[in-house]
């Protein structure tokens, strides 16, 4: 997969983000603040990388993290780039945090979180699969996975289905701006997408993937000796999509899927 340049992403990259619905930026972050930043999440969750025997649970959840550290990591100028160009210049919100850390640590035991999915963006149920997302992408621009730690192919990398946001993209159609619940989206196990090819999520530390919102995903288990640090946060828009303005790689690809004009 072609990594980033420096001056930002090329047109073949851009391309590959709308037929793929993702992009793999190697350094997108340095190594160095990596490090960093897993101490700090060492810390926060109270144990230590030199004592495995104390690493019993199979995953444990960190709230969002925005020190110094974490917000450098998310607006580098390689980053502030890409998003310009797959979101739109002045179109999205500079990230302030890097939301729930799942931090993923070798285990026989399932963990419990690694279905299929797309991530929702919008609701105010306190049933969380009554959250939404609709063919705008409202409150949603991305999808990005960091990641803090080394990620290969036995580390729990996150699985993405290749091209599934265009299967997505169609499915939401039907039910406009209000969108469909995750109980809805995910009646189905996300059969419609099961013949896309499986990508893993793989990299060195510094590595960001963005994703289109509508990608489906799924976690899984850990195989591998040392614990996985990765974050998944939402880029977030200023505002809905503006048809006078011209259209971002993320509409696009939307576009393209349904035949949509807005």
């Amino acid at each position: 997969m072609e990594s980033s340049a420096e001056g930002g992403l090329t047109s073949g990259q851009v391309r590959e983000f709308i037929d793929d619905g993702f992009i793999r930026i190697d350094e997108a972050f340095p190594a160095e603040l990596a490090e960093q930043c897993r101490d700090e999440l060492w810390s926060a969750i109270g144990l230590s990388p030199d004592r495995p025997q104390d690493w019993t649970q199979p995953v444990i959840r960190v709230a969002s993290m925005a020190s110094p550290a974490f917000l450098q990591a998310a607006n580098t100028p390689r980053l502030h780039r890409a998003y310009d160009q797959l979101v739109g210049a002045g179109r999205w919100i500079a990230p302030q945090g890097l939301g729930t850390f799942p931090i993923r640590f070798p285990s026989a035991d399932a963990p419990g979180d690694d279905g299929w999915h797309v991530d929702v963006s919008f609701g105010d149920s306190p049933d969380f699969m009554e959250w939404r997302a609709n063919v705008k992408s409202s409150q949603r621009a991305l999808l990005m996975l960091f990641l803090f730690s080394d990620v290969g192919p036995d580390d729990a990398p996150t699985r993405i289905r290749k091209g599934s946001h265009r299967t997505i993209a169609r499915e939401l159609l039907p039910f406009g701006e209000g969108g469909a619940s995750l109980r809805q989206l995910s009646a189905g196990g996300y059969a419609s997408t099961a013949d896309c090819p499986e990508v893993l999520a793989t990299g060195a530390a510094g590595t960001v993937y963005l994703c289109h919102p509508f990608l489906v995903h799924a976690a899984q288990p850990h195989r591998g000796t040392r614990p996985r640090f990765m974050a998944q946060p939402p880029l977030r828009p200023k505002a809905e999509f503006d048809p006078a303005l011209p259209p971002s790689p993320v509409q696009v690809a939307i576009r393209e899927a349904c035949g949509l004009t807005f």
